[in-house]
Protein backbone atom coordinates (compact mmCIF):
# COMPACT_ATOMS: atom_id res chain seq x y z
CA UNK A 1 0.00 0.00 0.00
CA UNK A 2 1.23 3.35 -0.91
CA UNK A 3 1.84 4.91 2.84
CA UNK A 4 4.24 6.90 1.82
CA UNK A 5 2.85 8.65 -1.28
CA UNK A 6 -0.18 9.11 1.17
CA UNK A 7 1.66 10.68 3.68
CA UNK A 8 3.36 13.04 0.96
CA UNK A 9 -0.41 14.24 -0.54
CA UNK A 10 -1.83 14.62 3.12
CA UNK A 11 1.46 16.78 3.78
CA UNK A 12 1.01 19.07 0.20
CA UNK A 13 -2.39 20.18 2.35
CA UNK A 14 -0.21 21.42 4.78
CA UNK A 15 2.27 20.91 7.69
CA UNK A 16 1.01 18.26 9.72
CA UNK A 17 2.63 15.83 12.89
CA UNK A 18 2.31 12.46 12.86
CA UNK A 19 -0.95 11.71 14.88
CA UNK A 20 -2.64 14.21 12.57
CA UNK A 21 -1.37 12.35 9.23
CA UNK A 22 -2.74 9.27 11.22
CA UNK A 23 -5.97 10.07 11.54
CA UNK A 24 -6.59 11.75 8.30
CA UNK A 25 -5.01 8.79 6.88
CA UNK A 26 -7.69 6.51 7.92
CA UNK A 27 -10.25 8.96 7.51
CA UNK A 28 -9.94 9.37 4.34
CA UNK A 29 -9.72 5.55 3.69
CA UNK A 30 -12.83 5.10 5.67
CA UNK A 31 -10.46 3.27 8.39
CA UNK A 32 -10.24 0.64 5.55
CA UNK A 33 -6.78 0.62 6.52
CA UNK A 34 -5.47 1.33 9.82
CA UNK A 35 -2.26 2.76 9.76
CA UNK A 36 0.23 2.09 13.03
CA UNK A 37 1.49 5.05 14.18
CA UNK A 38 4.25 3.41 14.37
CA UNK A 39 4.52 2.90 10.70
CA UNK A 40 3.16 6.59 10.25
CA UNK A 41 6.88 7.99 11.90
CA UNK A 42 9.00 5.20 10.09
CA UNK A 43 7.57 6.11 7.25
CA UNK A 44 7.97 10.25 8.10
CA UNK A 45 11.91 9.40 8.96
CA UNK A 46 12.12 8.20 5.59
CA UNK A 47 10.65 11.33 4.10
CA UNK A 48 13.12 12.95 5.59
CA UNK A 49 15.97 10.91 4.93
CA UNK A 50 15.01 11.28 0.81
CA UNK A 51 14.55 14.88 1.83
CA UNK A 52 10.75 15.19 0.61
CA UNK A 53 9.46 15.96 4.27
CA UNK A 54 11.09 18.41 6.70
CA UNK A 55 10.78 17.89 10.44
CA UNK A 56 10.58 20.91 12.19
CA UNK A 57 11.28 21.83 16.04
CA UNK A 58 9.36 19.90 18.73
CA UNK A 59 6.15 22.00 19.91
CA UNK A 60 5.09 22.37 24.03
CA UNK A 61 3.17 19.05 23.36
CA UNK A 62 6.15 17.25 21.64
CA UNK A 63 5.43 17.15 18.68
CA UNK A 64 7.20 17.56 15.69
CA UNK A 65 5.61 19.21 12.98
CA UNK A 66 6.17 18.25 9.51
CA UNK A 67 6.41 19.96 6.09
CA UNK A 68 6.42 18.70 2.52
CA UNK A 69 9.38 19.86 0.23
CA UNK A 70 9.39 21.07 -3.64
CA UNK A 71 11.20 17.37 -3.85
CA UNK A 72 8.07 16.02 -2.00
CA UNK A 73 5.82 18.13 -4.13
CA UNK A 74 7.22 17.02 -7.45
CA UNK A 75 6.84 13.42 -6.00
CA UNK A 76 3.73 13.83 -5.43
CA UNK A 77 2.51 14.96 -8.60
CA UNK A 78 4.47 12.52 -10.02
CA UNK A 79 2.36 9.77 -8.46
CA UNK A 80 -0.64 10.79 -8.83
CA UNK A 81 -0.44 11.42 -12.51
CA UNK A 82 1.17 7.55 -12.65
CA UNK A 83 -0.77 4.83 -13.59
CA UNK A 84 -0.78 2.03 -11.28
CA UNK A 85 0.36 -1.30 -13.45
CA UNK A 86 -0.86 -4.49 -12.59
CA UNK A 87 2.61 -5.63 -11.66
CA UNK A 88 2.65 -3.27 -8.88
CA UNK A 89 -0.02 -4.22 -6.82
CA UNK A 90 0.28 -7.23 -4.28
CA UNK A 91 0.23 -11.05 -5.08
CA UNK A 92 -3.22 -12.31 -5.16
CA UNK A 93 -2.96 -15.33 -2.50
CA UNK A 94 -6.49 -16.49 -3.64
CA UNK A 95 -5.38 -17.08 -7.12
CA UNK A 96 -2.17 -18.30 -6.04
CA UNK A 97 -3.58 -20.95 -3.71
CA UNK A 98 -6.08 -22.13 -6.38
CA UNK A 99 -3.67 -22.38 -8.93
CA UNK A 100 -1.25 -24.37 -6.42
CA UNK A 101 -4.24 -26.74 -5.37
CA UNK A 102 -5.47 -27.44 -8.94
CA UNK A 103 -1.69 -27.93 -9.65
CA UNK A 104 -1.56 -30.53 -6.68
CA UNK A 105 -4.72 -32.34 -8.28
CA UNK A 106 -6.21 -31.22 -4.98
CA UNK A 107 -10.24 -31.25 -4.95
CA UNK A 108 -10.32 -27.02 -4.94
CA UNK A 109 -14.62 -27.15 -4.85
CA UNK A 110 -14.31 -26.66 -1.21
CA UNK A 111 -11.62 -23.74 -1.64
CA UNK A 112 -13.87 -21.89 -3.80
CA UNK A 113 -17.14 -22.56 -1.75
CA UNK A 114 -15.02 -21.66 1.22
CA UNK A 115 -13.63 -18.36 -0.30
CA UNK A 116 -17.22 -17.90 -1.75
CA UNK A 117 -18.55 -17.68 1.53
CA UNK A 118 -16.22 -15.66 3.19
CA UNK A 119 -16.20 -13.04 0.17
CA UNK A 120 -19.98 -13.09 0.08
CA UNK A 121 -20.34 -12.15 3.71
CA UNK A 122 -17.30 -9.20 3.30
CA UNK A 123 -19.78 -8.18 -0.13
CA UNK A 124 -22.62 -7.95 2.39
CA UNK A 125 -20.62 -5.91 5.19
CA UNK A 126 -19.30 -3.49 2.70
CA UNK A 127 -22.89 -2.97 1.30
CA UNK A 128 -24.47 -1.95 5.01
CA UNK A 129 -21.31 0.25 5.30
CA UNK A 130 -21.76 1.81 2.30
CA UNK A 131 -25.57 2.70 3.02
CA UNK A 132 -25.31 3.39 6.71
CA UNK A 133 -22.59 5.46 6.01
CA UNK A 134 -22.85 9.83 5.22
CA UNK A 135 -19.38 9.12 3.83
CA UNK A 136 -17.27 11.75 2.04
CA UNK A 137 -16.70 11.33 -1.05
CA UNK A 138 -12.57 9.94 -0.16
CA UNK A 139 -14.19 7.33 1.99
CA UNK A 140 -17.08 6.33 -0.51
CA UNK A 141 -15.05 5.86 -3.37
CA UNK A 142 -12.57 3.20 -1.00
CA UNK A 143 -15.77 1.74 0.08
CA UNK A 144 -17.12 2.03 -3.67
CA UNK A 145 -13.91 0.10 -4.61
CA UNK A 146 -14.28 -2.72 -2.31
CA UNK A 147 -17.69 -3.42 -3.12
CA UNK A 148 -16.42 -3.76 -6.88
CA UNK A 149 -13.68 -6.26 -5.95
CA UNK A 150 -15.62 -8.34 -3.90
CA UNK A 151 -18.50 -8.54 -6.95
CA UNK A 152 -15.16 -9.35 -8.79
CA UNK A 153 -14.04 -12.23 -7.15
CA UNK A 154 -17.50 -13.84 -6.81
CA UNK A 155 -17.61 -13.80 -10.99
CA UNK A 156 -13.99 -15.09 -11.38
CA UNK A 157 -15.33 -18.16 -8.45
CA UNK A 158 -17.85 -18.24 -10.62
CA UNK A 159 -15.39 -18.71 -13.93
CA UNK A 160 -13.44 -20.56 -11.92
CA UNK A 161 -15.51 -23.30 -11.11
CA UNK A 162 -17.00 -23.76 -14.41
CA UNK A 163 -13.53 -24.33 -15.83
CA UNK A 164 -12.41 -26.76 -13.18
CA UNK A 165 -16.00 -28.82 -14.46
CA UNK A 166 -15.13 -28.40 -17.78
CA UNK A 167 -11.48 -29.82 -17.49
CA UNK A 168 -12.82 -32.80 -15.31
CA UNK A 169 -15.94 -33.73 -17.80
CA UNK A 170 -13.20 -33.52 -20.70
CA UNK A 171 -10.81 -35.50 -18.65
CA UNK A 172 -13.40 -38.03 -17.57
CA UNK A 173 -15.10 -38.66 -21.23
CA UNK A 174 -12.00 -39.13 -23.63
CA UNK A 175 -12.72 -38.51 -27.28
CA UNK A 176 -13.54 -42.27 -28.89
CA UNK A 177 -12.54 -42.58 -32.18
CA UNK A 178 -15.63 -41.50 -34.63
CA UNK A 179 -17.11 -44.51 -36.08
CA UNK A 180 -17.85 -44.95 -39.60
CA UNK A 181 -21.56 -44.07 -39.27
CA UNK A 182 -20.47 -40.91 -37.12
CA UNK A 183 -19.56 -38.27 -39.37
CA UNK A 184 -16.17 -39.02 -40.72
CA UNK A 185 -18.32 -37.94 -44.01
CA UNK A 186 -18.24 -41.58 -45.29
CA UNK A 187 -20.10 -44.79 -45.10
CA UNK A 188 -18.50 -47.92 -45.32
CA UNK A 189 -20.89 -48.74 -48.14
CA UNK A 190 -19.63 -45.81 -50.12
CA UNK A 191 -17.14 -46.58 -52.89
CA UNK A 192 -15.00 -44.65 -55.33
Amino acid sequence: MAIRQGLLVLLSRGPRYGYQLRTEFEASTGAIWPLNIGQVYTTLSRLERDGLVTAGEQDAQGRVVYTITEAGRAETERWLRTPVAQSDRPRDELVIKLAMAVAAGADVRPVIRAQRTATMRTLQELTRARRASEAEPAQRLVLDSLIFQSEAEQRWLDHCEAVLAASSRTQETPEAPPSPQQGDGTSPHEEF
